[in-house]
């Protein structure tokens, strides 16, 4: 088993046993098992799957560090959200307020963080569905 430890600006998020942890990082995708060896890697805005008794349970992350050694998963994160957190209509609210922002090419639209958001957004709606 892998003692996971998902950890967020406000605290402790999550802490709990998994038979795998599945995660986009900005290289691609990895799948950790028990007895992985050491890794550090920065995750992706994307899905996280822990496999807990046999079923894998879906978390929208946005981006973090992970670190592996020893069967302890370690993940440290902006924000976390379980997919029966996710608030579809919110999520999609603000998939049509960054793709607004992104049509808007003024001097005064950070294009950068738009498409942060947009990214943000639909992660929380893929998840969520």
């Amino acid at each position: 088993m892998i003692q996971v430890k998902i950890i967020t600006p406000v605290g402790l998020y999550l802490e709990t046993e998994a038979e795998a942890v599945h995660v986009r990082t900005v290289d691609g995708e990895r799948t950790l098992l028990p007895n992985h060896m050491p890794i550090v890697a920065m995750l992706a805005t994307s899905r996280l799957q822990l496999k807990i008794k046999g079923e894998y349970q879906d978390y929208a992350v946005s981006g973090g560090i992970l670190q592996f050694q020893d069967n302890a998963c370690r993940i440290l994160c902006d924000a976390i959200e379980g997919k029966s957190e996710i608030d579809l209509k919110r999520a999609e609210e603000a998939r049509k307020r960054a793709e607004a922002r992104l049509a808007k090419i003024d001097s005064e639209t950070n294009m950068e963080r738009a498409q942060i958001a947009l990214e943000k957004a639909i992660n929380r709606i893929r998840v969520g569905q």
